[in-house]
């Protein structure tokens, strides 16, 4: 019998193979996340896990506004390159690199006295993500699921479990920061090994940035709504409550990586459809990977809700009580997860100013219901604050593509995507 690789040819097919390997390396990424979650909240009280879980949000949410969404943007210019083999790309990766990595700087510097270590991190952060975004711009998946879906996540469950077995809380940041440095640096030898030696191109900053830049404030939006949450129930809340809402919500990584997975995969092709004028291309893309999505990860929504009671036993004694917050986020994300990458789709056919405003709008959202409901309903409170903020993010742009293009997550082409023939013909 021949393997599933083999059987998975062709264009569709190669965007299948790419998928698989994204939302393994989420899967894989987001199991040892939730082992670090679990380790923390036994090994520590909940004032020191919530301290900790703030501390690292907040690093993930000014990393990724540093970044100025600089990865999606050279993904956009690699992958037009290629039909001129990559001709001039050296300059566009350089042009990503220099204002975002001075941005994480000034960052790391303003806010040294409130994350001490994980400040010192954020350049490094930011330096690893941009660089597997180049080589996705390549096509290539599997450095970002080695080293950014397995390496660093187990790299940092090991280090912290090592913190946790010394009973030293003031260790978890370095642990937790420490397995950035030699991601950045196998993605700087990864790349290295894609990228062709040609000349630099004048202008090709500027033809970034004028792509980029609508989409870098976008991005920052993006990374704020992503981590916002968390440090508004610990301003509101207190930490205490912090540590319980990362719990009772931390399976919504695996919606998030699994999207992220599959949109790795898709986006370099999507652009490429549409930059072509390709509607049908991109609407088959589109809804071969919906359906995987929601394939792939409602299962995992209907059994968090149905385990909730057991499952945040895990994290210790109180932390139980938050059932309710665990079947909204279940609701919501089954919701999102049906509209698809609708952002991704949105952005590759070129409209960043309209995904702008879709994430100010489904920020504002949250911001508005977290102020009015964590201080009555602490965790609770601010889950329904990210949910009334993730039915606003999804179903805007949803509506957008279909005025625009009449594109729609499901379709024709769904079922289609199921049968592994269809990706070998494709």
């Amino acid at each position: 019998m021949a393997s599933l690789t083999s059987r998975l040819a062709g264009p569709l097919g190669q965007v299948a193979k790419g998928g698989i390997a994204g939302v393994t390396g989420a899967a894989i990424s987001a199991a040892a996340q939730f082992l670090l979650v679990v380790v923390v909240t036994r090994a520590f009280t909940a004032h020191q896990a919530g301290t900790f879980f703030t501390a690292t949000a907040l690093a993930l949410m000014i990393a990724g506004v540093a970044k100025l969404d600089a990865g999606n943007g050279l993904i956009y210019f690699i992958a037009r390159a290629k039909t001129y083999d990559y001709h001039g790309i050296s300059g566009y990766i350089r042009a990503a690199l220099v204002p975002a990595v001075l941005v994480a700087t000034v960052f790391g510097a303003v806010l040294y006295p409130r994350l001490g270590l994980l400040a010192v991190a954020l350049p490094v952060m930011v330096v690893a993500d941009i660089l597997l975004a180049a080589t996705r711009g390549f096509g290539a998946m599997r450095p970002t699921v080695l080293l950014d879906g397995m390496a660093l996540p187990a790299l940092q469950f090991l280090l912290v479990a090592a913190a946790a077995v010394a009973v030293r809380p003031q260790w978890l940041p370095f642990a937790w920061a420490l397995p950035y440095l030699p991601v950045a640096l196998l993605a700087a030898i990864q790349l290295r090994e894609r990228l062709p030696r040609t000349p630099y191109l004048p202008g090709t900053g500027r033809d970034l940035w004028r792509y980029t830049a609508p989409r870098s404030v976008a991005g920052a939006i993006q990374a704020v709504f992503q981590r916002l949450d968390i440090v508004i129930v610990a301003v509101l809340g207190g930490p205490v409550q912090a540590a319980v809402y990362t719990a009772a919500t931390r399976f919504k990584v695996v919606g998030q990586l699994a999207n992220q997975g599959l949109a790795q995969a898709v986006q370099p092709r999507l652009v490429r459809a549409l930059a072509d004028g390709e509607l049908a291309r991109a609407r088959e893309l589109y809804q071969a990977a919906t359906v995987w999505l929601v394939l792939l990860t409602w299962p995992v929504w209907l059994g968090y809700a149905a385990l909730a009671p057991w499952l945040l036993r895990l994290f210790g004694a109180g932390y139980d009580a938050a059932v309710p917050v665990a079947l909204v986020l279940a609701g919501t994300m089954m919701l999102a997860t049906a509209c698809g990458m609708v952002d991704v789709v949105l952005t590759a056919a070129g409209h960043t100013t309209a995904s702008l405003l879709n994430l100010v709008t489904a920020i504002a959202c949250t911001v508005v219901l977290d102020v009015a409901l964590i201080p009555a309903h602490g965790a609770f409170g601010a889950v329904l604050g990210w949910a009334g903020g993730m039915v606003v993010k999804n179903l805007l742009p949803l509506w957008q593509l279909h005025h625009r293009y009449g594109l729609h997550p499901f379709g024709r082409h769904s079922l289609p995507a199921l049968r592994f023939r269809s990706w070998a013909t494709a």
